[in-house]
């Protein structure tokens, strides 16, 4: 399977259910707002990426799995793996970059994975090559895997069964594999519904690929939304991206702490930076005009960067 269909995407809940569950869709509490948000953050791990791990091993031939799980990460998809491999009961190792922040190594840890930091340019390659020097086990691959994508899609089936008449879907890109398996069910289901990736400004490789025609390099900037951007688009998923998506949505980094902000003082919900990227481009306009449904992708935010962000 190159990449999932609408069938693949359907079978994938069996799977995804054993693990994960199905988020609720609320509306963000703003006068006269027509936003919506998927709340992905209140996965068992605190992120989506529990769906596409539990499909992709639940596809993993039951022999190579006694080696253990191996995964490149810089948090969500190593909290994913290593809750896939505690509850199967085999080794789990992440390479994460150097510099992924501590309170998404500390939730590896405590579900008794191990942690490899590494040079964000050897983490890069592990993608690439689908492995790591002298690291056993299978690699289950962040977001360019049909299974993991198929897992994501679930989202899409639960979005449009909540609200069926949504006009756009708002979702963070940072692989791909999110709005890709997203954007999967939906264009089958209601493909008149508008799909936009959303990044954020120091770090958007998609925009700038789109804009471009083709897989860009760009040199990202750290900020606090550490769970999208990169500094490249996977071939693969750019192609993806070309035929699924209508465009990638961009904003600032104050205005994703401001998104931030607003959904802890509104609605009571914690997201980490990439699940506020989304809600920062529909609060903008960026999305256009009617039920715009954001895909809150994770809350794994470090405690004290909340509060300085709380705070301004």
């Amino acid at each position: 399977m190159n990449r999932p269909n609408l069938s693949d995407i359907r079978e994938a809940r069996t799977a995804v259910y054993r693990s994960a569950i199905r988020t609720p869709l609320v509306r963000l509490n703003v006068l006269d707002s027509q936003i919506y948000l998927k709340l992905e953050n209140l996965q068992p791990i605190g992120s989506f990426k529990i769906r596409g791990a539990a499909n992709a091993i639940a596809h993993t031939d039951p022999g190579a799995l006694k080696l253990g799980l191996v995964t490149a990460s810089a948090g969500n998809m190593a909290q994913g793996v290593a809750w896939m491999a505690r509850e199967l009961g085999i080794p789990c190792t992440v390479i994460a970059p150097e510099t992924a922040p501590q309170t998404k190594v500390d939730a590896v840890e405590r579900l008794s994975g191990r942690v490899l930091k590494v040079p964000v340019d050897d983490w890069w390659r592990a993608f690439e090559e689908r492995k790591y020097p002298d690291v056993a086990g299978t690699f289950i691959h962040a977001f360019d895997d049909p299974y993991v994508m198929a897992g994501n899609g679930t989202i899409g089936l639960e979005i449009l069964e909540d609200l069926p008449d949504a006009d756009a879907v708002v979702i963070p890109w940072g692989g791909g594999g999110l709005a890709c398996g997203i954007a999967t069910a939906i264009r089958e289901l209601k493909p008149d519904c508008r799909i936009f990736a959303a990044e954020v400004a120091t770090a958007a490789p998609l925009a700038a690929s789109l804009k471009a025609g083709s897989p860009q390099v760009i040199e990202p900037q750290r900020s606090f939304v550490d769970g999208v951007g990169g500094k490249s688009v996977f071939p693969q998923m750019f192609s993806r991206a070309r035929r699924l998506l209508d465009g990638s949505l961009v904003a600032q980094v104050e205005e994703v702490a401001s998104a931030l902000k607003l959904l802890v003082e509104r609605n009571r919900i914690v997201a980490e930076g990439a699940g506020a990227t989304p809600v920062a481009c529909a609060v903008a306009g960026r999305a256009g005009a009617g039920k715009i449904v954001c895909v809150v992708s994770g809350g794994n935010i470090d405690t004290s960067r909340l509060i300085e962000i709380l705070a301004r």
